[in-house]
């Protein structure tokens, strides 16, 4: 079911927005070398605990995960694309990682990730975060009253094959409301004009996601950690985005 959502709601969204992304501002700030990835957990659990919100990631448990999910963020490394599991790890300079954290505030939920590299960066790992940074913002752009879903995927797409890399529609953008993950999907990946015509009042998230030489996943050992086929880096953008006659409104923008 698509729902669209009230001025007023979407103003009673903002705190999900502005919760989540002082989440991944605080978490990626403790993302240096050495930092364990379960301290980053922690930190974006305790952050939860402080504000009274709630998780939408720990009991998380659909059908392509092994098990509920028990953290309450994504850490992703590497060639790690989607869903990174944390785990007793230690970031060591250079690693590419993509932080994604969503959590529900007085019932409304925001959804949003980040991708960045911890110390010293490889010229491909920075070009191909600044590629999907931009694929997002295309995206976002195209996200207005008149256009169709197909119009964000296309722009998200011809930004991503512009430099090269191909594209993987399996997972992408989802409907956020009182729950993380609904109605409509929006492929990274598309043709303009085609399909759900965009509307004020809808809400959802956008989000990226680039592999550097391959557009083929495998999900590991963990049961849940989805890592590019040929283990090359991958980089993730996303933020929760609202609908409105007066243009797209980015609820999880970060300072």
């Amino acid at each position: 079911m698509i729902e669209l959502r009230t001025p007023a709601e979407i103003d009673q969204m903002r705190a999900a927005g502005r919760f989540v992304a002082s989440v991944l501002e605080a978490t990626a700030a403790a993302s240096t070398v050495g930092t364990n990835l379960l301290t980053i957990d922690k930190l974006a659990h305790d952050m939860i605990r402080k504000v009274g919100a709630e998780s939408c990631y720990i009991d998380y448990h659909p059908s392509f995960g092994a098990s509920p999910f028990g953290k309450v963020i994504c850490t992703s490394v590497n060639d790690g694309a989607l869903h990174g599991l944390p785990h007793d790890y230690k970031l060591r300079d250079g690693d590419l990682l993509s932080l994604d954290f969503a959590a529900s505030v007085d019932g409304w939920v925001a959804d949003s990730a980040i991708s960045f590299v911890v110390g010293t960066a490889r010229a491909e790992d920075t070009a191909i975060i600044d590629t999907t940074s931009r694929a997002l913002d295309a995206g976002i752009a195209a996200a207005v009253v008149g256009n169709r879903i197909g119009d964000i995927s296309a722009a998200i797409g011809a930004v991503a094959q512009a430099d090269g890399y191909s594209v993987n529609t399996d997972f992408g953008g989802h409907g956020v409301g009182r729950t993380m993950h609904g109605d409509p999907h929006i492929p990274n990946n598309g043709r303009a004009g085609r399909g759900l015509p965009l509307r004020a009042g809808l809400v959802f998230a956008i989000e990226p996601w680039l592999m550097i030489g391959t557009d083929r996943i495998y999900t590991d050992a963990d049961g849940w950690t989805l890592r590019s086929e040929d283990g090359s880096r991958a980089a993730h953008a996303e933020h929760t985005v609202a609908i409105t006659e007066n243009g797209p409104i980015v609820l999880t923008a970060r300072r």
